[in-house]
Formats: C-alpha cells, structure tokens, sequence
C-alpha cells in the first residue's frame, strides 16, 4: 500500500516539525511510527534535528532496530527505544523520545509528573521513572544497546509515558495524533505543576477525574482539532515539510516528452 507509507512518512515529518514548534523537539529527539498492516516493522527519520525532517529522511526498521535497505546516512543512535516499545507493546502505534525543557526539572529531581488540569490527564494517573544508572551503571546516557532498550520498555510498562532520571522522557500513543497531543499536554502539564508549587501548593486531578478526562482527551475530535490547530501554527511560522512526491507521475513524466519528440522528428 504505497500511498499509505507516503502518508505516514509525511505524518512522521510533520509531528517532528510540530514538536518541534511547540517546544517539546530541540535538535535532539525522535518520533516514530508503527508499520500500518506489518506490526514487525516501524518508521523512524535518518538522524536529522527534528525541524528540519522530510518525509525523503524516513527510513523503514525491523524490530530489532535494523533498517530494511541499509541508509547512506547515519541513523539515531537511540532508535532502540523505539522497537524495543514496539516489541513489547502491540497497542502502541506512535513513540516520541524527547528532552523537553519543561520536563527535564522533573528528570533531574526524581520528581513525578502528576495531572493538575484535565488535559494533562493525557498521560494517565502516573508516570513512572526509569534510571539507566542502576542496571547499567556509568553510561553516555544515551539508549544504545538491546539491553538497554528492553530495560526502557519494561520500566515504561502500560504507562503512556516513562521519565529518564537526568535525561528525558519517553512517550508513547495509540496513532500519531494521539501522541502529539499527550507530548504537549505533559509539558504543559509539567510547567503548570510547577508554577503551582512556587505558589505553594499542588492541588492535582483525582484518580476518578485522570481517567474520565484522559478517555475524553483520546477522543478522534479532539486530537483532530489539536492536529489541525498545531498544523496552522506551523504554516504560519512558514515550517511545514515539503509534500511527498508521487514517484508515478515523475515517471510518466518524461514518457511524455519522448513521445513528442518523435512526433517532431
């Protein structure tokens, strides 16, 4: 199904660029995608700053993090974190590692990210921590091997989000809009947390209240209307990637022209 995978490698292209707008992508940082009909496979970009991403740099993996036509281009180092997820999640379409400003206070005081407003409920009641240090003592802190990645995939559970300790985050979501939108509510969410502390008091969501508001927040209509609210805020700011090039019209393309310079002879 090509005109699927060329949707999906613009989709991949314009979450990256999105995140990135909106402050949760740096010039580190990854968004993935399941395969849509093969569960053993998954799209990821060539390694490349988020906001510079083309659906061009999406490269197809297996599983184990080996790409399908092996690339010209060096690929994330970290592309583990994502098949190692894929492998132990079958409900998991969409995965983003990031390093976002807002969160990193919390991964580096060991303080969990806990819903205060209704749409930081998108990550769910808790959001656990993960730290490398423990399993695989000194390291780059960077998720290379298979070890590490399997490690990562169990702390994050059933959770919809993990914490790094002095790292990052990782998060994860049942399409790619979903995951967008979680991505920038926990950041939200992350810097309404703290505000509220410096005023001296944290009056997070009930448990009652996480799980009505998160079930509202993964509804089709409103991960639509974020999709499209953050998409114009990307035009405007003049950033979106460019469009796939359908190979089928390039092609005829020059057919074309040869047939009329045979008419012309």
């Amino acid at each position: 199904m090509p005109n699927r995978l060329d949707e999906i490698r613009q989709e991949i292209a314009l979450a990256s660029r999105m995140l990135a707008q909106e402050n949760v992508l740096d010039a580190f940082g990854h968004v993935s995608m399941r395969h849509p009909t093969d569960p053993g496979r998954y799209f990821l970009s060539r390694s490349r700053s988020p906001q510079l991403i083309e659906p061009s740099d999406i490269l197809e993996y297996t599983l184990d993090s080996e790409p399908v036509k092996p690339p010209s281009l060096p690929m994330f180092a970290e592309r583990v974190i994502h098949g190692c997820i894929y492998e132990a999640r079958p409900d998991v379409m969409a995965v983003c590692h990031h390093h976002a400003a807002a969160v990193l206070p919390f991964c580096v005081a060991g303080v969990p990210i806990e819903p205060v407003f209704h749409l930081g409920a998108a990550t769910g009641e808790t959001t656990p921590f993960w730290d490398q240090q423990e399993e695989f003592g000194d390291t780059n802190l960077l998720v290379r091997t298979p070890e590490e990645g399997r490690s990562h995939a169990r702390a994050l559970g059933n959770h919809s989000a993990l914490l790094l300790n002095r790292h990052g985050a990782t998060v994860v979501g049942a399409d790619i809009r979903e995951l967008v939108s979680r991505c920038i509510f926990m950041c939200q969410n992350a810097v309404y947390q703290l505000q509220a502390h410096m005023l001296g008091k944290v009056d997070k969501l009930t448990p009652g209240e996480v799980k009505l508001a998160s079930t509202l927040n993964a509804l089709p209509n409103v991960t639509g209307r974020t999709w499209e609210y953050w998409t114009m805020r990307l035009a405007e700011a003049g950033r979106l990637p460019p469009k796939t090039k359908s190979p089928t019209k390039a092609s005829r393309t020059p057919a074309k022209k040869t047939k009329r310079a045979k008419k012309r002879k």
